[in-house]
């Protein structure tokens, strides 16, 4: 459980580092903070706001999917395949806590989670996963339908393993083959409520897939030394900076082409276009931008910029759905 000390960042992370350099410190788990500290810490291995951001958008492509307003049966399996959805999103954000332990507890962004500091061990983690992953996948099969637990158990498995066991240590186009599994909340809300894979849900699938790489590389961009550290290919370390700009600058030009999909599709009307055209048109002026003169401070707000850009563009879409 020894770490090279001097490969972490120790401002604001003491007990990390200390951890690292093999000393066993109490704490809440071990020294018997008591049950609610354990839970902030299980609570902590969720990543609540990637996962509100998962739900939310699952939750726009089971709007979509149901015409009109919905029924109160509508909102009843909605809610229960928001339910599933969660679990087994929390679940694989928990066993991304495991695999990953090693590289958080080396990056200043990561190092407090529960299970780089060593306050939850492996074997309460893993439990705590795939009781989650149980239970978000029964009730998914038994309450809303088998189609939507295997499109979300796959989407488990794409993540867990596939991206972050596989693509995230071995290659810089991480990002982009595993921004597959962060696209799919949309097709797995509009199969809950139909039983189905429609194009609607293809074109919403597409927009995140084509909006992840820009989203996360802006991240990477301002904590490079972070993910040098760490050892993994992302993008900004590969290659460098300015490629990596480049690269944020033509995918946000071909998800701006993207985001115009719904309307030319037919599935929204001039108010959905008109907010398309003035977020991704931002997003692509902050590419630009990014691309001609790079700071910290500008992918930072590129990167805050990402996260208002999709879950506006989203709302929207619902908007758009009831009012026009």
């Amino acid at each position: 459980m020894g770490y090279v000390a001097d490969q972490l960042c120790a401002r604001g992370h003491a007990r990390a580092l200390a951890w690292a350099k093999g000393v066993r410190m109490s704490s809440p788990s071990r020294a018997g903070g008591g049950f609610s500290s354990q839970l902030r810490q299980f609570h902590a291995l969720t990543k609540p706001r990637v996962i509100q951001l998962i739900v939310f958008c699952a939750l726009i492509g089971m709007v979509l999917a149901v015409p009109g307003v919905p029924s109160m049966a509508d909102v009843r399996l909605a809610g229960l395949a928001c339910l599933g959805i969660w679990l087994v999103a929390a679940a694989a954000a928990a066993f991304n806590c495991i695999v990953e332990q090693r590289i958080d507890a080396k990056m200043h962004r990561t190092a407090w989670r529960p299970t780089a500091r060593g306050e939850l061990g492996n074997g309460q983690t893993l439990l705590f996963s795939a009781v989650l992953c149980g239970s978000g996948s029964a009730v998914l099969y038994l309450l809303v339908n088998p189609l939507t637990m295997w499109l979300t158990f796959a989407t488990f498995v794409g993540y867990a393993v596939v991206y972050t066991v596989i693509l995230k240590p071995l290659t810089p186009q991480n990002i982009v083959i595993g921004g597959a599994s962060g696209a799919m909340p949309p097709v797995l809300g509009w199969a809950a409520m139909t039983g189905d894979v429609g194009p609607q849900a293809l074109i919403l699938f597409l927009i995140i897939f084509l909006w992840t790489p820009p989203h996360f590389w802006a991240l990477a961009l301002y904590r490079v030394e972070d993910y040098r550290k760490s050892g993994l290919p992302m993008l900004p370390v590969t290659h460098g900076s300015e490629f990596t700009r480049l690269q944020i600058l033509l995918y946000t030009v071909v998800l701006f082409a993207a985001s115009l999909l719904p309307f030319v599709y037919g599935m929204s009307s001039w108010f959905y276009l008109v907010a398309a055209v003035v977020l991704s048109g931002g997003f692509c002026l902050y590419g630009f931008r990014l691309w001609r003169d790079y700071s910290d401070a500008l992918a930072r707000r590129t990167f805050r910029f990402s996260l208002w850009h999709l879950s506006l563009l989203f709302a929207a879409l619902l908007l758009d759905h009831y009012l026009f």
